[in-house]
C-alpha cells in the first residue's frame, strides 16, 4: 500500500468491505532488511557477503529494500559501468567513492525513464502505446495497430520490451507491464503537452480498422481513448455523431455486464457530442441516448439527474407512445424514493391518455371484486400455459 495514492480504488474497496463487514485479511509487504539484501547481492555477483557489504548497503540506502528498485538501481550501475566484470580479477568489481560521487538518483521512475529513453524506436513506440491502455494490452489489440503505417513497428518492439524485462505474458495470455512503475514510466515518455492527441490519434487509428466489427470488450478501450480528444471530434459533424454512436454501444456493452458506473460515463460522453439541434436532426438517437442515460442515471442513485433527463424527454418527444418507456421509468424512481403519490400521479396520468379512468374513490367491495377478478385471470393464464 505504500507504492499507491490516497485516491486509489483499493482504498474504496477496502473501506466498503469493512463497512459491509466482509472479513479481510491485510498482508503487509515490507522490503528485503539489509541482511537479506547483503546476500541477494552476494548471490548474484557471485561474491561473499562480507565482500559485497559495502556496495549492498549503498543499494539499501537508495532503494529502502524494494526488490524491484534494487533490480532497476543494480542494472543501472551496470550499464553506466559503475559495476564490472573484472575478466581478470574475475569478480565483479566496483568503487564506492565512485559511485557515491556519481549523482545517481534513488528515484526508481527517473531510473525507468532514463533507461526507455534509450531505447529503440519501436520499443518506445510500444511502450507509449501500452501505458495508454493502462496495465495490460490483448493481443487483438497489438495486431490491429500493427497493420497500421503509423504503429507499423509495435509487434516489433515487443518483442524487445519482453527480452529487457517491462513487459511480460500474464496467465490469460495478455501483455502487461511488469510493474506499475514501469507503465508510469512508459507513460511519461509522451510529453504532457501531447497526451490527449496522443490518445486520440491511437483510439482514431483502432477505430478505423475496428468500424463496423464484433470487437467486444475492446470497444471500451476504443472509446476511452478517441474520447480524448473530443474538442478535435466536435469540430467534425459527422465524426461526432459516429463517436456518439460508438460510446452508446460501449455504455450498452457494460449494462450488459451489470457495470451501470461505466455505463453512465459512456452515455454522458454521448450526449456531450450531439449537436444543439439533435432532438430536431438526429431524434432517434437522442431518444435512445437520453433513456439510456436515465436508466444509468438511476442505476447509480443519481435520482434527481434521472428525473431530469425523463422529463426532457416527455418534453421533446414527438408521440406519446415515446413517452411511455420514460413515464414507466419514473414512476419506478419515484417508488424507490416512497413518493408513493407522484408515482400515482404519473401513472395517472398516463392511464387517462391511454382512454382508462380511474375514479378517486373506490369502494372496498370493489377492490376485493378487482382483485379476485386478477387472481382468477392468473390462474386461467397459468392453467393454459
Amino acid at each position: 500500500d505504500n507504492e499507491v495514492q490516497i485516491g486509489h480504488a483499493i482504498f474504496d474497496l477496502l473501506q466498503k468491505l469493512e463497512t459491509s463487514n466482509v472479513p479481510t485479511t491485510k498482508l503487509s509487504l515490507t522490503g528485503l532488511d539489509r541482511g537479506d539484501l547483503n546476500k541477494m547481492v552476494s548471490d548474484a555477483l557471485g561474491l561473499y557477503p562480507r565482500i559485497c557489504k559495502s556496495l549492498s548497503d549503498m543499494v539499501f540506502q537508495k532503494t529502502k529494500g524494494n526488490p524491484f528498485f534494487v533490480l532497476e538501481f543494480i542494472q543501472s550501475l551496470q550499464s553506466r559501468d559503475l559495476l564490472q566484470y573484472d575478466s581478470c580479477q574475475k569478480r565483479w568489481v566496483w568503487n564506492e567513492d565512485t559511485i557515491r560521487a556519481e549523482e545517481i538518483t534513488d528515484n526508481v521512475l527517473q531510473l525507468l525513464s532514463s533507461k526507455m529513453n534509450r531505447l529503440s524506436k519501436d520499443m518506445q513506440s510500444l511502450l507509449k502505446v501500452m501505458a495508454c491502455f493502462g496495465t495490460s494490452t490483448n493481443k487483438s489489440v497489438i495486431g490491429y495497430l500493427s497493420e497500421s503505417p503509423e504503429y507499423l513497428g509495435v509487434r516489433n518492439g515487443l518483442e524487445g520490451a519482453i527480452s529487457d524485462g517491462f513487459v511480460e505474458v500474464d496467465t490469460e495470455g495478455k501483455f502487461k507491464f511488469v510493474h506499475d512503475k514501469v507503465r508510469e514510466a512508459a507513460y511519461n515518455l509522451i510529453p504532457d503537452s501531447d497526451k490527449k492527441q496522443f490518445h486520440y490519434h491511437l483510439g482514431k487509428v483502432l477505430y478505423s480498422f475496428c468500424d463496423g466489427k464484433d470487437v467486444g470488450d475492446t470497444i471500451f478501450l476504443i472509446a476511452s481513448q478517441i474520447n480524448h480528444g473530443k474538442e478535435w471530434i466536435l469540430g467534425d459533424k459527422d465524426l461526432s455523431i459516429a463517436i456518439a454512436e460508438l460510446n452508446m454501444k460501449a455504455g450498452e456493452k457494460a449494462l450488459d455486464g451489470c457495470d451501470h458506473k461505466t455505463a453512465y460515463s459512456y452515455f454522458g460522453a454521448a450526449l456531450s457530442l450531439l449537436p444543439n439541434d439533435h432532438w430536431r436532426s438526429h431524434y432517434d438517437l437522442s431518444l435512445r441516448l437520453n433513456f439510456l442515460m436515465a436508466g444509468a442515471a438511476k442505476s447509480c442513485c443519481q435520482y434527481v439527474e434521472a428525473e431530469q433527463i425523463l422529463r426532457r424527454i416527455s418534453e421533446r418527444c414527438r408521440c406519446f407512445e415515446d413517452k411511455l418507456p420514460s413515464y414507466y421509468l419514473l414512476s419506478q424512481i419515484f417508488l424507490i424514493q416512497r413518493r408513493v403519490v407522484d408515482a400515482y400521479d404519473t401513472c395517472s396520468f398516463v392511464l387517462l391518455q391511454l382512454g382508462e379512468t380511474i375514479p378517486d374513490l373506490v369502494a372496498f367491495d370493489a377492490v376485493k371484486t378487482v382483485v379476485k377478478d386478477t387472481l382468477t385471470m392468473y390462474q386461467a393464464v397459468d392453467n393454459d400455459g
